[in-house]
């Protein structure tokens, strides 16, 4: 596991009176691909994301796993939160907890409502230089991502994709002691820019897996925009 250190990628504006993101730092700080990780029912296809942090690896562990700081950049949380238990974040995805190793590894299953249970597993190791490497990697079944890719495009894998950006981006800002909520992010100026970015890092990684045509992409690439941060001209 490997990956560089984030370091502060902010800057405090005073007319503002909050921080400004480096949008183009953040995104690019995150090694992204289509992964092929195991599921519980079979063969799995993942989105595997890899960053580094400027914190130590308990510090990140403790972000990740302790129910009080997680709602301050993720999404506030309750439940059964040990092994076997069960979790609900606000608003979003809820599960079980598979596994549990502090401070190294951390997997749950995850389903959004009604829809397709599936796994995410984060892994944690330290950078020789006193921060942590982080990979997240979200694996869902092959034989039903592949033949939606085919079916539908790829928008629904690139909607995913900028959404555990957009988590990875809030925790690196929480580690920095820079407010972030999620549920306002979509109106700040930086949004729109840090969708675009995202989604078409995304992008390149679906290319590599699918060989998705140009074309196929755009149309994916646009719908993670609008739905992360539409603006005024957005329609529907």
């Amino acid at each position: 596991m490997s990956g560089a250190r984030t370091g502060r990628r902010t800057t405090f504006d005073e007319e503002r009176g909050r921080y400004v993101i480096d949008i183009v730092s953040q995104v690019n700080a995150t090694h992204r691909e289509i992964g092929d990780l195991p599921v519980a029912t079979g063969e799995g296809r993942s989105l595997l994301l890899r960053r580094g942090y400027d914190a130590p690896v308990e510090d990140v562990w403790n972000a990740c796993t302790d129910p009080g700081r997680i709602g301050r950049w993720l999404a506030p949380i309750e439940g059964d939160l040990r092994l076997g238990g069960t979790y609900r974040l606000r608003n979003n995805a809820g599960g079980e907890i598979l596994h549990c190793e502090e401070p190294r590894l951390l997997k749950v299953t995850w389903c959004l409502g009604e829809g397709m249970e599936t796994e995410v597993e984060v892994r944690l190791a330290p950078d020789g230089e006193g921060g942590a490497i982080l990979e997240l990697e979200h694996a869902s079944p092959a034989e039903i991502v592949d033949e939606l890719v085919r079916a539908y495009g790829p928008g629904g894998t690139v909607g995913i994709g900028c959404g555990w950006d957009l988590a990875l981006l809030g925790l690196d800002l929480f580690l920095h002691d820079v407010e972030f909520d999620p549920a306002t992010w979509g109106t700040r100026s930086e949004a729109r820019e840090f969708a675009t970015r995202s989604c078409h890092a995304w992008g390149a990684a679906i290319q590599a897996a699918w060989g998705t045509s140009d074309e196929d992409l755009a149309v994916a690439v646009a719908f993670g925009v609008h739905h992360y941060a539409p603006s005024e001209g957005d329609n529907g």
